[in-house]
């Protein structure tokens, strides 16, 4: 019986480097690599051996005749994604990891960030240039986006930071958590002790609407509740209020379809999760009721992937309708095909919430207006309506922030780079790299490309051996950060919340501040 991907894919693209009959696409070599929403394994070509399941760093992979509930139609998804793209399954060119030359000595390199893209890029340089690598970040915990990003109910996601613990502890390299460059450590500070600096910060900007009533109290951004719920300790326990029963969500992509799941779940069926406490107790105590999405296209060009879509769809105890005068939506091919079956009512929306819970869809519209006197109270629509809500979440897109010493393009929200090069022995990944778009597994590829160019340069010449040494930094982080943590500090958080946790049959229950993060200096 052959396998299947489900939807916890994360498209690392491990377990494509372990098929023995190559039937596992898109490769990253492919045009669809980063685009689709999951990798696929073609059901005729499989061999049913099973090493792309052993593999999977989030357990993603499973026999079809295993897969049950809602996880069966996987089966199809990943046969008929073949029958739309046929492949040979002929394997590629081979690609032989880049070198460096024996003369050069060992790399020194500082990664700034310790989310996916820098873990994959620090993965990569250990792998096949045997460097040593610095790891700084400003929190006083690893992890960025996929500790404090990643959705609560998807913990099979947060697998893959098991693999980054390892990464942690590798003798070659050293981690400085709470240290920011540009206020502890400049950017010639990093270039003076290290051959080379790589920046994998992410895009903690984001996209505003610029419509009038925006900076009302309520009206909130998408990052600081996922932060809210996810123990971000840049996120007070108190930026969320739950007191109305109507929330609107403006955008309609994974994010905002992740924050509108988590606000209208059980929240017994959170409290198995890593959730914030405050987040959680918010939840049982709160009013919400109802969740608007509202998107400015149609069902057809939505931003949201189908395995998020169906997530939402089958969330226990919650109704998902879509509103709407016309016709009933889902007929049509490609993303419009997912809203089948879906009832389609005329929302009266001077109403309040129906009993239950409910999760309205509302396309072809936009906000013109948030009004309130001294909090949000309703938000006024394009075409003429007005939506009564409590809490407004912009969840229209992340962009980039300017780094210190580094050039920046206001239009795009990018480092502008060359294949990862700013310039030479200054490099950037990820999102601050490429742009907010594809999922945890996509910086994979991304890190590989940066760290190419990086050892593309260090072959040429053009990494000078820095002025300074390795202890020399260490010895610098101490005099500017006293307040720096490091390995331990990492590893006795992650003890103390896992212990936390198995008190309360929870995976962990997390520090959620940078006092509480900061109080197990010592244990």
């Amino acid at each position: 019986m052959a396998y299947a991907i489900i939807q916890n894919c994360c498209t690392d693209a491990t377990c494509i480097s372990v098929c023995p009959v190559n039937c596992i696409h898109p490769t990253p070599g492919e045009p669809d690599y980063g685009h689709t929403d999951l990798l696929h394994i073609d059901p005729d070509a499989c061999i049913d051996c099973g090493a792309c399941a052993d593999a999977c760093p989030v357990d993603a992979i499973f026999p079809v005749d295993r897969l049950a509930g809602s996880l069966v139609h996987y089966g199809e998804v990943n046969r008929q994604y073949y029958q739309d793209n046929p492949n040979s399954h002929a394997w590629g060119k081979p690609d032989f990891p880049r070198s460096v030359p024996a003369d050069l000595g060992t790399l020194r390199v500082a990664v700034v960030g310790t989310g996916p893209a820098a873990a994959y890029t620090a993965q990569e340089l250990l792998r096949t240039a045997g460097a040593e690598i610095t790891m700084i970040d400003r929190r006083p915990m690893a992890g960025g986006l996929l500790r404090h990003g990643v959705a609560p109910d998807h913990q099979a996601t947060k697998r893959i930071g098991d693999s980054f613990a390892q990464l942690y502890r590798n003798p070659r390299l050293r981690l400085h958590l709470n240290v920011e460059v540009g206020r502890d450590l400049s950017a010639a500070d990093l270039a003076a002790h290290h051959h080379a600096v790589v920046h994998a910060v992410g895009a903690p900007g984001e996209r505003r609407l610029g419509v009038p009533g925006e900076e009302l109290p309520g009206v909130l951004s998408a990052g600081t509740v996922v932060g809210w719920y996810n123990a971000d300790p840049d996120v007070p326990a108190f930026a969320v209020d739950l007191a109305a029963e109507r929330a609107v969500v403006v955008g309609n992509g994974n994010v905002a379809l992740d924050i509108a799941r988590v606000l209208l779940s059980d929240p017994e069926r959170l409290a198995g999760t890593d959730i914030a406490d405050h987040a959680l107790a918010a939840l049982r105590t709160g009013s919400l009721r109802e969740v608007v999405l509202l998107a400015r296209r149609g069902p057809a060009d939505a931003a949201y992937t189908a395995p998020e879509f169906l997530a939402l769809r089958q969330l226990p105890g919650v109704r998902v309708v879509v509103a709407s005068d016309e016709e009933p939506l889902g007929t049509a091919p490609g993303k419009s095909a997912l809203l089948h079956g879906l009832p389609v009512e005329t929302v009266d929306w001077t109403r309040p919430a129906p009993a239950g819970r409910r999760i309205v869809l509302r396309f072809l519209d936009r906000p013109a207006e948030f009004l309130g006197q001294g909090r949000v109270e309703a938000v006024r629509l394009a075409s003429g309506g007005l939506i009564p809500a409590g809490l407004v979440v912009r969840a229209i897109g992340f962009r980039g922030v300017p780094l210190p010493g580094l050039p920046f393009d206001e239009a795009t929200g990018r480092v502008p780079n060359l294949g990862g090069r700013v310039t030479a022995g200054t490099y950037v990944a990820g999102w601050v790299k490429r742009g907010p778009s594809g999922g945890i597994g996509t910086n994979r590829a991304c890190a590989k490309e940066t760290v190419d160019a990086l050892l593309d340069d260090a072959a040429a010449g053009l990494l000078p051996p820095p002025p300074r040494s390795a202890a020399d930094f260490d010895r610098l982080v101490r005099r500017r950060c006293p307040g720096a943590t490091g390995l331990p500090e990492l590893r006795a958080i992650d003890r103390l919340e896992r212990e936390r946790g198995a008190a309360s049959g929870r995976p962990r229950v997390k520090l959620a501040t940078a006092a509480e993060l900061l109080s197990v200096r010592g244990r």
